[in-house]
């Protein structure tokens, strides 16, 4: 039952808004002011407060200040504009004028009620969260991961610039939001973007807006991302993929605080945290003259080094139960568990796609599954631990990520489909089909043509 207290000091209206409330089953209490009600009562146990705006010693808006986070509706027989942006303003949930309809009020208190139960959920939800998963729902206790906490607890309350460095599908993103939500812009919008996904000759338009008739096909003004992100955090996934000409406009952000849309002679203001993320080495591309020294400079403020799953121990095994709960749970699939084989093979398997190959695994296996039970066969895990070591083949500990895509892809092409491997790698056929042309990995006769 849900519990309403009503400040109101005319006995007529209080008695009848009581009597009113406790024949639609709430439980109700009552006072003349905000004095006595908080002298009667605990102002923050009620789920809603009614309050008059005028009353005896303190305003109805003063209860507000006593009970943060309790649903409040203020009534007043003076109604008028100004009045109620006041109330609304100073977190006011509702606003209701004398002589107001009984329908209208009941309505009120029950979104007021239902809204306020919402929120203790919610609250409640990332207490559990931060108790269980120390970031942001992040999992992992290894050393590596653990020095990621400790990064993002110290810069996520700046403005500083990060840049997160680690393999493709480890989770950068993740850190990402996780920096986004602990800091204080984390009211604002987070505007993540791929500068991989996006064409060279598209990207400036995207990133900072354009002016009509900037282009051809540029019908009409259309903001960028960057302006979309003021008042919160821009993420540029894959930075190391933005062309020369972009990464001008971007240093122009992070130095001047302004942008300039394409096409336009004006510039205007933003404000924005900038998260860079590249699995490249940015070193080696200012080297090359294919990234700035001064932008590479300005975003490599602070470091987040994000491990590859094959370093992270026993993580490994959390995660996966964690993501095979959630995916069971997605998929509307009774419970499952992985069996004591699959796990053994889940610590042995290299995982060159990292944390994405691996979601993607269990997503299949959980499709595939017969029984209550995870097989290595249904995650296409290889059991390698009877294997003997092949003259010249090194472990996996010794092989670079490069090392590891190649010799995934020389294992298993023969008996898998092009799709196949880029989903099992945790990546897209474009990006396979690149990598193998990257690292002269050719295509067996008999697959040329993919079904």
């Amino acid at each position: 039952m849900a519990s309403v207290l009503i400040i109101e000091d005319e006995d007529i209206i209080r008695n009848a808004l009581t009597r009113l409330l406790e024949r639609h089953d709430y439980s109700v209490a009552s006072a003349p002011s905000v004095e006595e009600a908080g002298d009667a009562h605990d102002l923050t146990s009620f789920d809603v407060i009614i309050a008059d705006l005028r009353l005896p010693g303190a305003s109805g808006m003063e209860v507000m200040r006593l009970a943060p986070g309790v649903a409040t509706i203020i009534m007043t027989s003076y109604a008028s504009v100004r009045s109620a942006v006041e109330a609304m303003k100073c977190g006011a949930l509702d606003y209701i004028a004398k002589p107001f309809d009984n329908d209208e009020l009941l309505l009120a208190v029950r979104r007021a009620v239902k809204e306020g139960r919402l929120e203790r959920q919610n609250a409640a939800l990332k207490a559990d969260l931060s108790r269980d998963y120390p970031v942001a729902g992040i999992i992992g206790d290894c050393v590596p991961m653990k020095r990621v906490f400790e990064r993002i607890a110290k810069v996520a309350p700046t403005d500083t610039s990060v840049l997160i460095l680690g393999e493709s599908g480890t989770g950068k993103e993740l850190v990402a939001r996780a920096l986004h939500e602990r800091s204080r812009r984390a009211d604002g919008p987070m505007i993540a973007v791929n500068c991989a996904a996006i064409p060279d000759s598209l990207i400036e338009a995207e990133l900072f807006g354009h002016e009509k008739g900037a282009f051809t096909g540029a019908v009409g003004m259309r903001q960028g991302l960057v302006e979309a992100a003021h008042g919160g955090t821009l993420f540029l996934d894959e930075i190391g993929e933005l062309p020369l000409p972009a990464q001008a406009r971007l240093l122009r952000v992070l130095q001047e605080g302004e942008i300039r849309r394409v096409g336009a002679s004006v510039s205007r203001r933003v404000d924005v945290r900038l998260i860079a993320a590249t699995h490249r080495d940015l070193g080696q591309l200012v080297a090359d003259g294919a990234f700035r020294d001064d932008l590479y400079f300005r975003i490599n403020v602070m470091e987040i080094c994000l491990p590859a799953l094959r370093e992270r121990g026993d993580d490994i095994v959390d995660l996966a139960r964690y993501l095979l709960e959630r995916t069971y749970k997605r998929l509307k699939s009774p419970p499952l568990r992985f069996s004591q084989e699959t796990v053994r093979c889940l610590t042995r398997y290299p995982w060159p796609g990292n944390v994405r190959e691996l979601e993607n695994a269990i997503e299949r296996a959980v499709i595939l599954a017969d029984s209550a039970v995870i097989t290595p066969e249904l995650m296409a895990l290889p059991d390698r631990q009877d294997q003997p070591r092949e003259p010249g083949r090194r472990t996996a500990p010794d092989l670079s990520l490069e090392d590891y895509f190649r010799q995934f892809v020389l294992e298993h092409q023969d008996s898998a489909t092009e799709t196949e491997l880029a989903r099992r790698l945790g990546i897209s056929r474009k990006a396979l089909w690149e990598k193998r042309q990257r690292l002269g990995i050719p295509r067996p006769r008999q697959r040329s043509v993919d079904a």
